[in-house]
């Protein structure tokens, strides 16, 4: 076991943000940690960078506490923006590789690798605030595991950034992950959870209302969603037993279902109305199940 939270719970005065929150995370696994703005995420990633001290509860990396001497094993790339805008970003990524125990000769190859692969070597004599939004997040990653560390902390990794440069840095942290490293991955776009991660935590009001593995956690929530296409109305069949909800599409419907027993019903009643192009049943996505899931707490 490489991180280990125990019952973590952090009080500011008489408000609880993080309460008692539990999570282990493996070595070499990257790890989904879900949540609304506002639900505790980048307070329980401050106590595990040890930023914050918890009210109650431990945490240990590795087996030890987090501390000084342990923090250059650990990256963090924050959901807000870190850097310093009125520095050049090569110097500025030399600059804090050494602060996380790097020699300089050595930092200024890797900045220089990192910046080549992620397209942003012609603005290295630039100064931050003179680069867009998207490049500066490049920038902060590369800050973030610049000097290798073993367990990185990744928070909205993509935001700013286009479907093409998401491509891009999605790679790069599939390939610093295949190295060893052990990842957090936070991001409000739950279909990049699903693709990277196979375990998760979801966050709410400070607590976690549901965690494990992703593909034990969609075949556990029970409801499915049918899609059909075909070439005539498919609106008759809301009224199908088990049918939860029904959405139109272009090329036919999608049918929220309860069960499986209600997707052989609708097959049944839809080959009645005439042909049918497809039939397909498809788990519940982890956006469907977080609106579910918080949606209930918040009744």
């Amino acid at each position: 076991m490489t991180l280990e939270v125990r019952e973590a719970t952090k009080k500011f005065g008489s408000f609880t943000a993080v309460d008692s929150v539990s999570l282990t995370v493996r070595e070499g696994q990257m790890y989904g940690f879900l949540g609304a703005n506002g639900a505790g995420k980048t307070t329980t990633f401050r106590m595990i960078l040890g930023l914050l001290d918890p009210t109650e509860g431990v945490i240990r990396w590795r087996g030890n506490p987090v501390t000084y001497k342990t923090s250059p094993e650990i990256g963090y790339l924050p959901e807000e923006r870190g850097l310093y805008p009125k520095m050049k970003a090569a110097d500025q990524l030399v600059y804090l590789a050494q602060l996380r125990g790097m020699k300089k000769a050595d930092a200024k190859r890797e900045a220089a690798a990192w910046m080549e692969r992620f397209e942003v070597s012609h603005y290295a004599q630039k100064k931050v605030e003179e680069l867009s939004k998207g490049n500066q997040q490049k920038i902060q990653l590369i800050a973030s595991l610049l000097h290798r560390p073993s367990l990185l902390i990744l928070d909205e990794p993509f935001s700013g950034l286009d479907p093409v440069n998401v491509e891009m840095l999605k790679s790069a942290i599939m390939d610093f992950q295949r190295e060893g490293a052990t990842i957090i991955f936070s991001s409000h776009r739950m279909e990049h959870v699903e693709e990277l991660c196979d375990e998760m935590s979801m966050l709410h009001r400070g607590e976690i209302i549901l965690d494990g593995r992703i593909r034990d956690i969609k075949r556990s929530f029970g409801q499915q969603n049918v899609r059909i296409r075909s070439d005539f109305p498919l609106a008759s069949l809301q009224e199908t037993p088990g049918v939860e909800a029904f959405t139109p599409t272009k090329e036919g419907a999608v049918f929220r279902i309860s069960d499986e027993s209600a997707a052989q019903r609708l097959l049944s009643k839809a080959m009645q109305l005439g042909p049918i192009r497809s039939f397909a049943i498809e788990e519940p996505s982890l956006q469907e199940i977080f609106i579910e899931k918080v949606g209930r707490h918040h009744a």
